[in-house]
């Protein structure tokens, strides 16, 4: 494996020279997911600069997401994260992953009919009270967990959805099929969260994981709102594209 020269006479520091370059080669695929990289000795040796310069380039690639760090281990490459583009579409994100040939599941944690509450009755702009369907779903891509997601639905609109079999089914497909339910619109939040001890547990990460929260209300053409829901992803495992023409 060959790495550029350092141009020790330039204005860019070394450790911003040593970091492109290592960038460069993980990019490339030269090295693969969860692979190590050459020790910090190394590195020092093969380029001929100071531990000090390979530590700066090395929390660089760490902060970028690049590589990550294991103590008395060294540093590995990050598993790329898969791009989902549904944040701007009304797809759902398990299209996304099926078409770029993941295997997709989704388990029913919670299925039921209740009483809507304050929020929900907001977001579907219907009379606190009124039934809704709530579903609480765990998906897992190439059996990772990767979204947990609690969604409700106004009973009125999906008669009987509470007792519907809903194993590794699309929602939208079958609210299309069975309700007629064709979406048109969907406003959607973003934010940073951190999950309870049993979000946790689904997802299989620590009550201090960052994961992506979504909020989203999607709607009909003629503005009938129809689901609401709040989705925890892990965020080792996934970015979002927006694109802004």
């Amino acid at each position: 494996m060959t790495y550029p020269r350092l141009d020790r006479d330039g204005t860019e520091p070394l450790w911003m020279q040593l970091m492109r370059a290592l960038r460069a080669t993980i990019e490339s695929g030269e090295f693969g997911a969860d692979r190590p990289l050459p020790s910090e000795a190394e590195l020092t040796d093969m380029f001929g600069v100071s531990r000090t310069v390979v530590r700066e380039a090395l929390r660089e690639l760490v902060q970028q997401g690049l590589i990550y760090k294991i103590k008395g281990r060294g540093a590995f490459v990050s598993p790329r994260k898969t791009e989902l583009n549904f944040i701007g579409s009304m797809s759902g994100s398990a299209d996304d992953l099926r078409e770029s040939g993941r295997r997709v599941t989704t388990q029913t944690i919670r299925q039921s009919l209740g009483e809507a509450d304050e929020r929900e009755a907001a977001l579907l702009r219907i009379p606190p009270g009124e039934q809704v369907v709530r579903l609480r779903r765990l998906r897992r891509v190439d059996g990772q967990p990767w979204l947990l997601v609690d969604t409700a639905l106004p009973a009125r609109l999906v008669p009987g959805l509470e007792r519907a079999v809903l194993e590794n089914q699309s929602l939208y497909d079958l609210l299309r099929r069975r309700y007629g339910i064709e979406p048109a619109a969907a406003d959607r939040w973003i934010e940073a969260a951190f999950p309870n001890r049993e979000d946790a547990a689904l997802l299989e990460v620590s009550t201090s994981t960052p994961l992506l929260g979504i909020e989203s209300v999607a709607w009909m053409p003629d503005d009938t709102r129809f689901e609401a829901y709040y989705a925890l992803h892990r965020s080792d495992r996934t970015r979002f594209y927006v694109g802004i023409r």
